[in-house]
């Protein structure tokens, strides 16, 4: 794993990557490095945009409503996602925004919000997901964005999904006492899969749902423990768990 810079502040810029390059900060990028960190001229900022990798780059002079970031050498290249998608329904907005913050920690490459029967929200505010993104990836260390998709609903999820991807779905009613296991037995090859992680609303899935997911080839039904988890602590247990057996966390 490369090792990272804990000590620079790290932004996510839209804009190409490349030496020598003048990148103008808009209001609140300029006010979070000059206001709430308190840099100056000539201190060092690390620069991504989830293409290019990862860049020095270093405060240059300007008013305290703007400014402008001097990109200097390359600091890390950038490197391919785990193509790992997370399916959701959708929460209350804190729990959403802590939701999306660990996925992103945990690799997810694509948010996918699902509308399921016994779900409370039908509605998100995909800018604040993706501004919740952006910002777990400024602090982790992360180089790329994932996708944030518009909701869809869990009827047309289905008949849309791509059977190749590994489908693991988190079901309370699973009896599965070794999650691990399950998660090894899926394993098609060493290479690394496609795969997608599903967790339904915090009143269950419906009968028809349940059905329509047994269904389905190239999927695997897991229980995650003898205790109930809110949904966004379902989220990063069942993150954890694909990570480790079948993502990169592990060794080809």
């Amino acid at each position: 794993m490369p090792r990272y810079d804990f000590h620079s502040p790290r932004l996510f810029v839209d804009a190409p990557l490349a030496a020598g390059q003048r990148l103008a900060l808009d209001a609140a990028q300029a006010n979070y490095l000059r206001n709430v960190l308190r840099l100056r001229p000539g201190d060092a900022v690390l620069v991504f945009n989830g293409r290019d990798g990862e860049w020095h780059a270093s405060l240059t002079d300007g008013g305290k409503r703007t400014g402008a970031l001097a990109v200097g050498e390359a600091a890390r290249a950038q490197t391919p996602p785990v193509n790992l998608h997370y399916l959701f329904a959708p929460l209350k907005q804190a729990r959403l925004d802590y939701m999306v913050q660990k996925a992103v920690e945990m690799g997810a490459s694509c948010l996918q919000p699902v509308l399921m029967q016994h779900g409370q929200i039908a509605r998100i505010n995909r800018d604040r997901m993706r501004a919740n993104a952006i910002e777990a990836a400024e602090q982790c260390g992360i180089l790329t964005i994932p996708d944030i998709a518009e909701p869809i609903a869990f009827d047309r999820m289905i008949a849309t999904r791509d059977p190749s991807r590994l489908l693991v779905f988190c079901d309370e009613a699973a009896d599965v006492r070794d999650p691990v296991a399950a998660l090894r037995a899926a394993r098609a090859s060493p290479a690394p899969q496609p795969l997608a992680v599903l967790i339904g609303p915090e009143g269950g899935f419906a009968a028809h749902e349940r059905a329509a997911l047994l269904a389905l080839p190239n999927r695997v039904r897991l229980a995650l423990g003898p205790r109930i988890l809110r949904a966004d602590t379902a989220a990063v247990a069942a993150l954890a768990l694909v990570g480790a057996v079948l993502g990169d966390w592990r060794d080809n």
